[in-house]
């Protein structure tokens, strides 16, 4: 794009336009990137939207971008997105409370490097440290964390809520059965089977109860050590009382730093690539209108304006003024208009002749055209251009008579007389797939009229106008 640009500039380019069809791993840049960061791809070499298909307008656009922008991250219908947003939270220390607070981090995650590795520590598994009497705590055998945290970090097809749900389930058997002593995995399976109907997440729970706090609960799990089988005990758990500070006598204390609890493990830029694409397709989900207005605005365009040489030389971009009755007819857009080059001390005569010929030498429909006056610039015909009020690089209406109107080369999309009259409210032809109705001529998006872009046109084709109107007249008697 640089070079293309470059190449643009040097060639005194007036305008270019292209199509945003930029993917990335079936992901549509021009969705995820304007919704991210605002802009698209093309939007930082300059491009701005030229239009948008089935006539989305640009404050349509722009509405649609912020919609989604907006949308609550904890709103997305996705396990996977509301399992990694927990991990991202955490490690990046930030809220990421909106879907483009979350997709701008994912975006700036792939090219951030790890946290350096902790130093190494010694061999000893026991760590020191130095604790007031008053604080000693007792060793616990091995750390316990919260099953609500331990879910977060899991990854599987089940809510959060049907986890906690069946892990509550499975602490209740265990009161009931387990009366203090322990019971094998087993056991705990046919017990709470009874309560879990899905046998793929009583497993799954049993599984990932291991030294987890369920209520006031502790689940132990410890493999009996002749046979090796799993037994599950419940230890009471009370959230431990923070003792005041105080001047006494500091003693050690023994932690156990093989077991202290994992950290967050950093997502790698190919976990965050897929994180990225989770969000996508879970922000397409919750608001797939907003999301289809954004991709329909696939049109970009580049506008480089007249540029002044060091010729002594004046230029100006000369359009066309339809007169009222002239434009009642112009069913498509004005042609653009057409460069003039004129002498440093030239007069508005010569300006306006240059510009009627410049009109003729270019389109059909003005080959007998006379121009008459000229908007941006005022004054009398002898009078220079300089003193008129127009700079170098202005654009000049021009007004006149003798347009061939009749003609039907007077559009850029030729001699074709075709209407289009869709149900969206497009009246041009945007570049989507159409359909022409047999009976009036009419074309409208296949889209629109409920065909699949993949599916083929049907050999008769009525558009609801024409269609009503035939059933509107009954049977037609032989």
């Amino acid at each position: 794009m640089d070079i293309w640009d470059q190449l643009c500039t040097a060639l005194r380019v007036r305008a270019v336009s292209v199509v945003d069809l930029t993917q990335k791993y079936s992901v549509d840049l021009r969705l995820l990137l304007g919704v991210a960061q605002s802009k698209t791809w093309f939007t930082r070499w300059g491009y701005c939207l030229a239009k948008g298909c089935f006539s989305v307008s640009r404050s349509t656009y722009t509405a649609a971008l912020e919609a989604l922008a907006a949308l609550p991250v904890d709103c997305l219908r996705s396990r996977h997105v509301r399992r990694v947003v927990t991990i991202y939270r955490r490690l990046s220390s930030k809220p990421l409370v909106t879907v483009r607070e979350f997709l701008l981090c994912l975006l700036d995650w792939k090219h951030r490097e790890p946290p350096l590795s902790p130093p190494p520590v010694k061999a000893s598994s026991r760590l020191m440290f130095l604790l007031p009497k008053s604080c000693m705590m007792k060793r616990p055998r091995q750390p316990c964390q919260r099953f609500e945290d331990v879910v977060d970090l899991l990854e599987c097809r089940w809510s959060k809520k049907r986890l906690l749900s069946a892990a509550n389930v499975v602490v209740a058997k265990l009161r009931e059965h387990a009366d203090g002593t322990k019971i094998t995995r087993q056991a705990v399976r046919d017990a709470a089977r009874g309560g879990i109907g899905d046998t793929g997440l009583l497993d799954f729970v049993i599984k990932s109860l291991n030294n987890t706090v369920v209520g006031n609960h502790i689940v132990r799990r410890v493999p009996d050590p002749e046979n090796r089988v799993l037994h599950f005990s419940l230890e009471e758990y009370a959230e431990p009382e923070p003792q005041p500070q105080a001047d006494h006598e500091l003693e050690p204390v023994e932690l156990d730093a093989e077991n202290t609890p994992p950290a967050v493990r950093w997502p790698n830029a190919a976990e965050a690539e897929r994180d990225l694409r989770a969000v996508y397709r879970a922000m397409v989900g919750a608001r797939s209108e907003a999301a289809q207005a954004v991709l329909d605005c696939k049109h970009w365009v580049k506008w480089w304006g007249l540029r002044d040489e060091s010729d002594d030389q004046l230029r100006f971009l000369v359009e066309w003024r339809p007169q009222p009755w002239e434009a009642t007819e112009l069913t498509r857009p004005m042609p653009p208009g057409d460069i003039v080059v004129v002498p440093l001390h030239a007069s508005i005569g010569e300006l306006l002749v240059e510009a009627e010929h410049a009109l003729r030498d270019t389109y059909c429909f003005f080959e007998n055209f006379q121009a008459e006056s000229l908007d941006g610039i005022t004054g009398d015909k002898w009078d220079p251009v300089m003193l008129g009020g127009a700079e170098s690089g202005d654009t000049i209406g021009v007004h006149g008579h003798g347009a061939d109107m009749e003609t039907g080369l007077r559009c850029q999309g030729g001699a074709d007389a075709w209407e289009v009259q869709c149900v969206c409210g497009a009246q041009d032809d945007d570049g989507e797939r159409m359909v022409a109705c047999d009976a009036c001529n009419v074309w409208h998006h296949t889209r629109c009229v409920g065909i699949a872009d993949g599916a083929p046109v049907p050999p008769l084709f009525l558009c609801i106008s024409c269609s009503g109107a035939l059933m509107a007249a009954g049977p037609i008697s032989g």
